[in-house]
């Protein structure tokens, strides 16, 4: 049997093992996410302008309708599964549904993402992105934010009457669980006087 004494140092050593465990990983998760954006950030821009320009062509056109098209799907989908995720979130089964809606989302938007790397990024990559675009994809850049914020502001909207119909549900719910108060007509006293009292 162990006594107080010597099971009191095992308990803080235990704790120790286990937050150095916890740091070391953290740093190694940290490391490897650094060297993978290091990597894609070097890749991406260059390999995903490339793609474009295949589908473009240097058509004007086509640039304006593919980034129009990419634009809004790429923007709209994500963020209804989102919604889908937190309206699941509390409900059974919801926090499965509202992973599985997050990592969709995540995916959908990759090619939004990638577009990002081109027009936001610095690297040596971003800049050759921007020049075949330039020069292979015109009209996509400026279509694809079109069509982003055209979705956005649907999204807004849809978002804010769903949760506008909820909050009304949720209050009608409230005001029916809660119970009615005995009413008393104000002209009526509440004992009224026998009648043939004196």
């Amino acid at each position: 049997m162990t006594t107080p004494s010597t099971d009191q140092p095992e308990r803080t050593r235990s704790t120790f093992v286990t937050w150095r465990n916890r740091i070391i990983a953290f740093v190694v998760g940290a490391a490897v996410l650094w060297l993978a954006y290091v990597i894609l950030a070097a890749f991406i821009p260059r390999w995903w302008a490339q793609r474009i320009a295949e589908m473009v062509g240097s058509s004007f056109a086509k640039g304006i309708w593919y980034g129009l098209l990419m634009g809004a799907v790429c923007t709209a989908v994500p963020l209804f599964l989102l919604l889908l995720a937190a309206l699941s979130w509390s409900k059974r089964g919801g926090r499965f549904i509202a992973g599985a809606a997050a990592v969709l989302a995540l995916i959908v938007a990759i090619p939004n993402l990638m577009t990002l790397t081109i027009v936001l990024g610095d690297s040596t990559a971003a800049h050759a992105g921007q020049r075949i675009l330039d020069v292979d994809g015109p009209g996509f850049r400026g279509a694809a934010l079109a069509g982003a914020i055209v979705a956005a502001v649907l999204f807004l909207l849809v978002a804010f009457l769903v949760v506008r119909r909820r909050f009304r549900r949720h209050r009608a719910e409230k005001q029916r669980s809660a119970p009615e108060k005995p009413r008393v007509s104000p002209e009526t006293p509440a004992n009224p006087p026998e009648v043939g009292a004196n």
